[in-house]
């Protein structure tokens, strides 16, 4: 289930809600009881794991990428 961000327009209090989303948005405020507690909008927080991912690729072999074996053409990798 995600985590939403409210924010009371009122009082200024904000808190994260466990919901589904199938859930109906969150209009009142635990704090105040106002009308005015809404959604905020925010970057989602993630991390990528497993195989595939270049900071697990060659963290622990020898290797190192594709350009440090020619695979770059001249050799002139940025």
């Amino acid at each position: 289930m995600p985590i939403y961000e409210y924010r009371c327009d009122a009082c200024g209090v904000q808190n994260e809600h466990l919901q589904k989303m199938s859930d109906a948005a969150l209009t009142d405020c635990p704090s105040c009881g106002s009308q005015r507690y809404g959604k905020v909008l925010t970057a989602a927080g993630f991390q990528l794991k497993g195989s595939g991912w270049y900071v697990t690729d060659f963290k622990n072999s020898g290797s190192g990428p594709a350009c440090g074996s020619g695979g770059c053409g001249s050799g002139g990798c940025a």
